[in-house]
């Protein structure tokens, strides 16, 4: 056999391992994201067939009475007629399989995708009607048609915004791109390739609908393991999803229609307790943050006290080198090299206000030993 056949061979059996490698990743997604896929793909080949397709979407002129197709806000969802817009879905379901229900689990994970869902399709057709009520255009109500996991994609967008807010993805002439900019910027491109005529009308409408359905329900609606309801934290303020130039604007308009839910009683305000330093101890001070899982708080900060020991005891192994004189014997150095670094603990619960007198002696005696080789080394 020529070599070029065995470099032939090797590479064809690379890209089987790999294309298995990745269809086994398929299969380490639990079952709810197995699950959506699937279906996904079974409403993009029942979409070839338009009398099923038909029975499936929303047509905002037939969700309406006196037919009532109620049925289509729940199946919606899972049909799509092209392959690019499958494959957008799918991705987005896997990265949401792969952050987001780690973190909430699965059951809060289908608790979502069916929430977001049904706004969007409530959301859509209220703004379908609206239209067709100014413009008294018929097509609106029959001709458009309402399908596809657009809002869904947009509702992880916000849902990847509340956990990681403020991580950098690129660095631009106007300033850094987070994942708060994300979804109000997809928009803009949905919107973008709308007007060039890439895209059907329907899909930017869904995003936005999608945007404000999901930041609806996790701002005030989702319920956490410790029993509270909701995200009330200022990063995750609806005009914290625009740049800070138009936040202000975003304001005038969003603060009036805020106000008016509270006073009707359709969203309670959830006030931030203000504690005060002198009369509660350091041991009672906590901090809770809505939609992140205290065990991987935890883990954070292991990680995170981890690499601030490390960092501290290599600084203190440098300075003590960098003090001792040129004629101090290297053995010393390295003998002193062993002694034990100095380490912080901070317990999840309280805080030490002394500390132990063992630690106290041992610093103690490292420091007389120290001296006395000075006195004996130096000329």
């Amino acid at each position: 056999m020529d070599t070029s056949q065995q470099m032939m061979m090797r590479t064809k059996s690379r890209n089987f391992t790999s294309a298995a490698a990745k269809v086994g990743g398929f299969f380490q997604f639990e079952t709810s994201v197995k699950v959506i896929c699937l279906i996904i793909v079974c409403g993009y080949c029942l979409s070839y067939s338009e009398t099923v397709t038909e029975a499936l979407i929303v047509t905002p002129g037939y969700f309406m009475p006196p037919l009532m197709q109620i049925w289509t806000a729940f199946t919606f969802c899972f049909v799509e007629k092209h392959l690019w817009e499958v494959l957008v879905d799918i991705a987005t379901v896997a990265l949401c399989g792969k952050l987001i229900e780690p973190l909430w689990g699965s059951m809060e994970m289908m608790t979502y995708f069916a929430v977001t869902n049904f706004g969007v399709v409530i959301l859509t057709v209220t703004y379908y009607l609206f239209l067709y009520a100014c413009t008294k255009n018929p097509l609106i109500l029959f001709d458009v048609h309402i399908y596809g996991l657009a809002g869904y994609v947009a509702a992880v967008c916000v849902a990847v915004h509340q956990i990681m807010p403020d991580h950098l993805i690129a660095r631009t002439p106007m300033g850094n791109f987070t994942n708060r900019n994300i979804p109000v910027s997809l928009f803009l491109v949905a919107v973008l390739l709308w007007l060039l005529g890439l895209l059907e009308g329907r899909y930017p409408t869904m995003f936005l609908a999608g945007i404000i359905a999901s930041w609806i329900y996790l701002r005030f609606i989702q319920r956490h393991r410790n029993g509270s309801r909701g995200d009330y934290s200022e990063n995750f303020a609806f005009v914290r999803f625009f740049p800070t130039v138009l936040q202000p604007f975003v304001s005038v308009v969003v603060n009036p229609i805020y106000y008016a839910c509270r006073r009707m009683g359709i969203i309670r305000h959830v006030p931030v307790p203000q504690a005060s330093s002198s009369t509660l101890p350091l041991s009672s001070v906590s901090i809770a943050m809505g939609g992140v899982d205290p065990y991987d708080m935890e883990r954070r900060r292991q990680i995170a006290l981890k690499a601030l020991n490390e960092r501290l005891s290599k600084a203190t192994d440098s300075s003590r080198s960098k003090t001792l004189p040129k004629s101090f014997p290297q053995s010393t150095i390295k003998s002193t090299s062993h002694a034990p670094a100095i380490s912080i603990n901070i317990p999840s619960t309280s805080i030490p206000s002394s500390t132990p007198a063992s630690t106290a002696g041992s610093q103690e005696a490292l420091i007389k030993f120290d001296q006395e080789q000075n006195k004996k080394q130096l000329p």
